[in-house]
């Protein structure tokens, strides 16, 4: 049905990384949401959402905007 491109190592090596790079950020989002106080449930869920839903630009925009938001727990 569909066919996988023939690319040299180093470009799969490549896209593989970018790949890796984007799930990586997201996780990270996540887990840092889930260890830090936001003073409401809705304000964690909303930036885990966001995580979730667009997974490397919502990732980012928490890294960005919402991990100052929370204190560590």
């Amino acid at each position: 049905m569909f066919a996988i491109p023939a690319l040299a190592l180093s470009q799969w090596i490549a896209i593989l990384g970018v790949v890796a790079v984007f799930i990586g950020v997201s996780l990270y989002a996540i887990w840092d949401a889930f260890h830090r106080d936001f003073g409401s449930s809705n304000a964690k869920f909303g930036w885990v959402q966001l995580a979730v839903m667009v997974p490397f630009l919502g990732g980012l925009a928490y890294l960005i905007f919402g991990r100052k938001r929370g204190r560590k727990l």
